[in-house]
């Protein structure tokens, strides 16, 4: 799959016309001023799924389109408009004849996303859901009392058995500092508070790592967040999750998710736990492949997706559907 098999001179359709599809959808840094516009001028479909999201938060389109980016990199407001990005890729790549995904994930908030995709969610209660989830992430921790750092170049176990450290150190003190995100090999995620995470680094740095600081606004998958855990726990009870026509991979267990009335217990937990998203690439590597190989399509805004499951997994065959353009390539390249 991949570039390996187009380098042999093996063309592509010939790969990835039997493929099975994974469908995946991205999380919280893939948003842009403009997302979704163009597939909602092409694309039937899209423009249900886009006006659905609009009817039940009125103003996302605007705020899609239009921006300003400072107002769409707000927590409550990327995340919904994140959602309804990504659901309209899939049903537009639905509309024009592309292969239904056999299974699917979403990196954090992006599982919402496969559940609305699946069928499980209405795109209404999803946008809704995440608004509220965004609010109660930014209100769980004050403003500067939580960090969060991308650890690259270091080894999982290397970068646990350091954070055991650091916990043991601080003691009684309060700070806190665990993995958030195992995105690929050699890439991690932390999260804690300020000065939890600034000692990880610092120990991190003594034993070869390369620490990244992020820019978000909340200390995302830790303890921290469990204040917002609790208050989106009736919101999600409350949803109605329905059997998907395909199974979605927890970011919790890296395994499906069993059954509908599952789904908002693990997405309560998904709040404070890390995302495995390494796992979950895995699992759907082999539980999608029927003998044809595997095709990873990321739908909604960016290739963050598409550049981790070729790292995970080599030779990946790894594509995503953003605008008009990406949309006709892959639809046409994966027919079903």
């Amino acid at each position: 799959m991949g570039l390996l098999r187009r380098d042999l001179g093996t063309p592509q359709r010939l790969v990835t016309a039997a493929a099975s599809v994974a469908a995946v959808f991205p999380g919280q840094g893939s948003q842009r001023v403009g997302m979704g516009r163009e597939l909602y001028d092409a694309s039937a479909a899209a423009k249900a799924v886009l006006d659905a999201a609009e009817r039940a938060l009125p103003g996302l389109l605007d705020l899609m389109w239009e921006g300003p980016d400072t107002a769409l990199q707000l927590t409550q407001n990327q995340q919904p408009a994140l959602v309804a990005a990504g659901a309209a890729a899939y049903a537009a790549y639905l509309e024009r004849g592309g292969r239904p995904a056999v299974i699917g994930a979403g990196h954090s908030l992006g599982e919402y996303t496969a559940h609305v995709a699946a069928g499980a969610l209405t795109v209404e209660d999803a946008v809704r859901l995440v608004r509220a989830r965004g609010r109660y992430m930014q209100d769980a921790v004050p403003a500067g009392a939580g960090a969060m750092a991308a650890i690259l170049k270091l080894e999982t176990d290397l970068i646990e058995e350091t954070l055991a450290m650091v916990m043991a150190d601080a003691g009684s003190t309060g700070e806190l500092v665990a993995i958030a995100n195992l995105n690929a090999p050699g890439q991690t995620v932390i999260s804690g508070t300020t000065a939890g995470v600034e000692l990880a680094v610092e120990r991190l740095k003594e034993r070869g790592a390369r620490a990244v600081p992020l820019k978000v606004s909340a200390p995302f998958h830790c303890a921290l967040m469990a204040p917002a855990a609790e208050k989106l726990s009736p919101d999600l009870h409350a949803a109605r999750f329905a059997t998907g026509a395909f199974g979605i991979v927890s970011n919790v267990t890296a395994r499906p998710v069993p059954s509908p009335e599952d789904a908002a217990g693990l997405l309560v937990q998904q709040v404070t736990s890390p995302v495995r998203w390494v796992d979950c690439v895995r699992t759907m590597s082999v539980q999608a492949d029927s003998g044809s190989g595997v095709r990873f399509i990321e739908f909604g805004s960016g290739e963050v997706l598409t550049n981790l499951a070729r790292r995970i997994l080599q030779d990946a065959d790894a594509v995503s559907v953003t605008d008009a353009a990406t949309l006709e390539e892959v639809s046409d390249d994966t027919r079903a």
